[in-house]
C-alpha cells in the first residue's frame, strides 16, 4: 500500500542549529531507493550537505534563499548533487526552507551513471517550459530530466491542479515515486479509497499502486513528484484518457522558455 507521511507529525532532529525532517527513510517506507529530508536553516546558519560515494541527489529551495559553495540558489532553483557530494549551504537573510532527496547506491538505476557531472549543477526551473494537459487545466513543469541532470537515476516535475481539475487513475511499472505537497490541498485517490492531502504531506507510491488526484477546493493544489528511477511505464486504468501533454511557449513567468518540448504522453519521455 502507498505510504502517507504528514511531516507536522514528526519530530524534527537539530544538526547545525538547523531541523531536519526525516521524510522518507527506509524505516518508514520499507524500500532503499529515496531518502528525503525537509530541512529548516535559520537564517545566517551554515548546514553540511554530504553523500557517500555511491550516493546522487539533488536539493530544491522551498522558501528562503542561500548559497551551497559558491552557487547562489533561491526558490528559482533546484541543485543535483554528484557522487560524493560534500559542501556548506549557508542560508541568507531570511530562514529557508530545502527539500533535500538522496539515492542510495544509484548506479544500479543507470549504467552511465559515471557521466553525470562530477561537479555541483543546478537550473532555473521557472525558465522551463509550462507544458499543459491536453484533457484539463492541470500543468506541468519539468524539474530533473537526463537532459537536465545527465542521469536516468531520477526524474522529476511539479504539477500543478488548478480548482475542479482531477488526473485519471494510473500506475507505473519500473519505479517508485514520491509527491510532495508544496502548496494547497487536494484528494488522493488511492486504490479507489480518498486521503486528503495537504502542504507537507508525502505521498510514496510503489510500482503498481493505482493512483489519481482531484482537487475539489478553490485554490491550487501544487506537489513536486520524483522518480526513482527515472524511466518507467504508465498504464492507465480502462477508460482513462492518456496523460499527454502540450508546449504552451512560454515558462512559469511567461516568457519565451529557456528550451522547447513538444507534445508526448506520460511515460514516454525519455530523452528531455
Amino acid at each position: 500500500m502507498p505510504v502517507i507521511v504528514r511531516e507536522d507529525e514528526i519530530a524534527a532532529v537539530e544538526q547545525d542549529r538547523s531541523q531536519i525532517t526525516h521524510l522518507l527513510t527506509a524505516d518508514v517506507i520499507g524500500s532503499d531507493q529515496i531518502e528525503l529530508d525537509h530541512v529548516a536553516v535559520p537564517a545566517g546558519e551554515t548546514l553540511s550537505v554530504a553523500l557517500d560515494k555511491k550516493m546522487v541527489g539533488w536539493l530544491q529551495i522551498l522558501e528562503g534563499a542561500g548559497s551551497l559553495g559558491d552557487t547562489a540558489l533561491d526558490t528559482k532553483h533546484i541543485a543535483y548533487l554528484p557522487f560524493g557530494f560534500s559542501g556548506a549551504f549557508v542560508a541568507g537573510s531570511a530562514d529557508t526552507r530545502i527539500l533535500f532527496a538522496r539515492v542510495p547506491d544509484a548506479a544500479r538505476f543507470d549504467e552511465n551513471i559515471a557521466d553525470m557531472p562530477t561537479e555541483l549543477r543546478h537550473v532555473d526551473w521557472t525558465r522551463e517550459p509550462v507544458l499543459q494537459s491536453e484533457h484539463d487545466a492541470r500543468n506541468r513543469i519539468y524539474m530533473a530530466t537526463p537532459g537536465l541532470a545527465n542521469t536516468k537515476a531520477f526524474k522529476g516535475e511539479m504539477i500543478s491542479y488548478p480548482p475542479g481539475t482531477a488526473a485519471p487513475e494510473h500506475h507505473h511499472v519500473g519505479a517508485e515515486h514520491f509527491q510532495y505537497v508544496v502548496a494547497g490541498e487536494g484528494t488522493a485517490m488511492l486504490d479507489g479509497t480518498a486521503h486528503r492531502l495537504c502542504a507537507g504531506d508525502v505521498l510514496y507510491n510503489y510500482q503498481h499502486e493505482p493512483h489519481a488526484f482531484i482537487n475539489e477546493t478553490d485554490s491550487d493544489f501544487v506537489f513536486v513528484e520524483f522518480f526513482v528511477p527515472g524511466p518507467c511505464e504508465t498504464v492507465w486504468s480502462p477508460g482513462a484518457n492518456l496523460c499527454a501533454w502540450l508546449p504552451t511557449g512560454v515558462d512559469s513567468d511567461g516568457r519565451k522558455p529557456a528550451r522547447e518540448i513538444g507534445y508526448h504522453v506520460h511515460g514516454q519521455d525519455g530523452g528531455i
